[in-house]
């Protein structure tokens, strides 16, 4: 077996161990039986009729969007400044500044959750689902930022200083220049961070309080063996959702590099 065929095998062995599991999410959603186990019984949709018809579902549903919602536009605006002032500006300790930015993509969530936990109880502050935000835009901006900073740096310069040099204050020339070029980019940005705090469960079940979302209404659920295929469709749905909303993000981060490209070599010319 020559190099090549190895690694080629190595992969293959490494998406089926990665995504296998998730591939049986739909198997046994439509399985006629409620016994999570081979051989199938037969094809019913009823699974999912079931979970349209839980009051409980649909509320943390609800719940659910409220926090991803508004966690996508803050963290995404908060993305922004950060990656602006990373790219455009020289601030002290920049470089230590954007590190303790990132720094959430490498800590557990448990540790943050419990970290935000102990303060919240500190200053007496209830658990609510804005508690929940507060976790969620921690744990997104870095993703944000780093989107947003690729954006940014792929903006050519000369068109923001040739807007100035029309008569555009720094304001309107990027409300007019920057900000329609880097859009794609902060769509980007606002699909990634819904799609992380949609299926974020540790801190939602940390800081949530009697208001459940939908992953640790999920993680309940499993308690009942007669609940789990109702969930198993509902996590199903969310598998493809999720994969679209990532597929969009990353749809409209290419587009927004090329257009950044393509303006930044017109203004050259």
């Amino acid at each position: 077996m020559t190099a090549w065929s190895g690694l080629r095998a190595y992969a293959v062995l490494y998406l089926l161990f990665l995504y296998a599991p998730i591939l049986l999410l739909p198997v046994f959603a439509f399985n006629d039986s409620s016994v999570i186990a081979f051989p199938l019984s037969g094809f019913t949709g009823r699974w999912f009729a079931t979970m349209l018809e839980d009051d409980q579902l649909l509320l943390a549903l609800r719940n659910s969007l409220v926090v991803s919602g508004s966690t996508a536009v803050i963290a995404t605006v908060l993305g922004a400044l950060a990656a602006r002032g990373a790219t455009r500006y020289r601030v002290p300790f920049k470089g230590g500044l954007v590190g303790m930015i990132m720094l959430p993509m490498v800590l557990p969530n448990i540790i943050i959750a419990m970290s935000i936990l102990v303060v919240l109880l500190m200053t007496g502050i209830h658990l609510s689902l804005w508690t929940i935000v507060v976790g969620h835009v921690l744990i997104c901006i870095p993703f944000s930022t780093a989107i947003l900073s690729t954006a940014f740096n792929s903006l050519d310069r000369s068109l923001e200083e040739a807007a100035r040099d029309l008569g555009e204050t720094p304001a309107s020339a990027f409300r007019l220049i920057t900000l329609p070029l880097v859009m794609p980019g902060i769509v980007s940005s606002m699909l990634m961070c819904f799609t992380i705090s949609l299926d974020e469960f540790v801190i939602a079940y940390f800081l949530g309080g009697t208001n459940t979302p939908l992953a640790a209404y999920i993680y309940g659920q499993f308690r009942f063996p007669a609940k789990v295929p109702a969930m198993l469709a509902l996590g199903s749905i969310l598998v493809l959702l999720s994969v679209m909303l990532i597929g969009v993000a990353e749809y409209l981060r290419r587009r927004g590099l090329a257009r950044i490209g393509g303006a930044g070599a017109g203004g050259i010319r």
